[in-house]
């Protein structure tokens, strides 16, 4: 198998296991994070097709953690209630951030190993992307497991209140 095709598996493996996490959660908005992820790793799948049929590759300009940002804002309400994650919710996260890294990792080197330009620049944009992935389920999974220090850390607060900056 070529780089193409490896990738091909492991997008098509990481949709599939993001579908079955999200049918698996039942917080609405960890459901939508899921599903969020999963379109990213299907428009991986266009990407590397069009890659391997020689296509031109046209980027669209996407932003997984600006996306990620408007579901939670678009579901502030929600994200007020007491969030209780289940072990199978937590799994599900510590596995993701897993295949995100190895995703990470194998699109860094074939990044550096691309024999021409238009896949070290695709495989140069999905690491950006994977890396953008395993910071949402980082941040999620910190959310779910310490949330009085995430609040602490994401407002950017200090112990008596005030802020850095301020």
């Amino acid at each position: 198998m070529d780089a193409i095709d490896i990738s091909l598996k492991m997008e098509t493996d990481a949709v599939e296991f993001y579908t079955k996490a999200a049918d698996r959660t039942d917080h609405p908005v960890g459901k939508k994070m899921f599903l969020s992820i999963a379109d990213d790793e299907r428009r991986h799948i266009d990407m590397l097709n069009a890659l391997l049929k020689g296509m031109h590759l046209s980027h669209k300009d996407v932003n997984p953690m600006a996306e990620i940002r408007t579901v939670f804002q678009q579901m502030k309400d929600q994200m007020q209630q007491q969030v209780r994650a289940t072990t199978d919710e937590i799994e599900a996260l510590t596995m993701a951030m897993r295949m995100e890294q190895e995703s990470y990792d194998y699109y860094a080197k074939m990044s550096r190993e691309a024999p021409d330009p238009k896949s070290r620049d695709l495989f140069a944009r999905l690491v950006k992307e994977e890396q953008q992935h395993y910071e949402i389920f980082s941040n999620t999974l910190s959310f779910l497991t310490d949330t009085g220090n995430w609040f602490m850390w994401e407002e950017h607060s200090i112990v008596d209140g005030g802020t850095p900056w301020a």
